[in-house]
């Protein structure tokens, strides 16, 4: 396992979209009964059975979103370490399936779950977004969350799981910055060597996320039952790479006119080591010299060596 902390690949302005995007993240968690603030006092299953309300009225269902089964009713029984907990939370008439895609792409299960996305985002999601620009990323992260979802639910149809969580999402971004920035360097967090801090090619990060997915993916099954939606960051990961690859890999950079300087350009004129270039506008050559004109006296001046 890899945690990334750092890339060095610095954004050339400052990433409005990603810190905006943590920031509601962050918010939107504090707010919830989740965070666990506010809900301190409260008796110990009923914070069981908001915090199962909660997502089941927000969170995307599978079987809401592509099962035509319609809106999922709450289980009466919710599972806890201390043994089943009886709730009485009814299912929301109102809820709209496809919109609490986009409310459960900012909802988290827990801190753990929250700081692991955020922490992702905030390396990666910079240069993405300075590459995209800003409305552009924006666009792109939330249809790569809406893609991501439903992938996920085309594959689980008869699943009544809520999922929550804005990992879709995010893989999206790691995908477009593996084929973007493939070689800039990431230092990442070893768990196994003590969280020793190692610096590797975001390839190998990046590389390394994608196969674990896919392995975590294959010990789970596609219609097995996990607490994590691999197939969804598969999906985002995936798409978020073809996307990148769609965009940018017939984009070249402009070629400068012939004669202007381009310094450190390869192949450009007037770069170091490439030919110089012919000038723009050429000197015009020099004309012959004109004598001066001759000298004569005045009207009435004699002439002669005696004058």
């Amino acid at each position: 396992m890899l945690l990334p902390v750092h890339d060095d690949n610095a954004a050339r302005r400052t990433p409005v979209v990603t810190y905006a995007l943590i920031v509601l993240n962050v918010v939107i968690f504090l707010v919830s009964p989740l965070s666990g603030f506010g809900s301190g006092t409260m008796d110990p299953e009923a914070r069981v059975c908001a915090e199962n309300g909660y997502y089941y009225e927000y969170g995307a269902i599978p079987k809401e979103l592509v099962g035509g089964g319609g809106i999922v009713d709450p289980p009466d029984l919710v599972a806890t370490e201390r043994g089943p907990v009886r709730c009485t939370t009814a299912a929301d008439p109102d809820k709209i399936p496809a919109l609490s895609v986009l409310f459960a792409m900012f909802m988290h299960g827990g801190w753990v779950h929250l700081i692991g996305n955020m922490l992702y985002l905030y390396v990666f999601g910079n240069n993405v977004e300075d590459r995209m620009g800003r409305g552009h990323f924006t666009l792109f992260y939330l249809a790569a969350g809406y893609l991501a979802t439903y992938g996920f639910a085309l594959l689980n149809p008869g699943s009544a799981q809520p999922l929550v969580g804005a990992s879709g999402a995010i893989a999206a971004v790691l995908g477009a910055y593996l084929y973007l920035y493939p070689k800039a360097r990431v230092t990442s967090l070893v768990p196994l060597l003590l969280f020793l801090p190692l610096r590797f090619p975001a390839w190998a990060v990046l590389g390394f996320y994608f196969v674990l997915q896919w392995l975590y993916f294959q010990g789970v099954g596609v219609n097995g039952d996990a607490d994590v939606a691999y197939s969804a960051h598969l999906v985002g990961f995936a798409a978020g790479f073809v996307y990148a690859w769609a965009l940018y890999h017939r984009r070249r950079a402009p070629r400068a006119p012939v004669g202007v300087y381009a310094p450190g350009v390869p192949g450009v004129p007037g770069a170091p080591g490439a030919p110089a270039a012919e000038p723009l506008v050429h000197a015009l050559p020099t004309a012959p010299a004109i004598p001066p004109p001759p000298t004569y006296p005045p009207p009435g001046t004699p002439s002669g060596p005696n004058g």
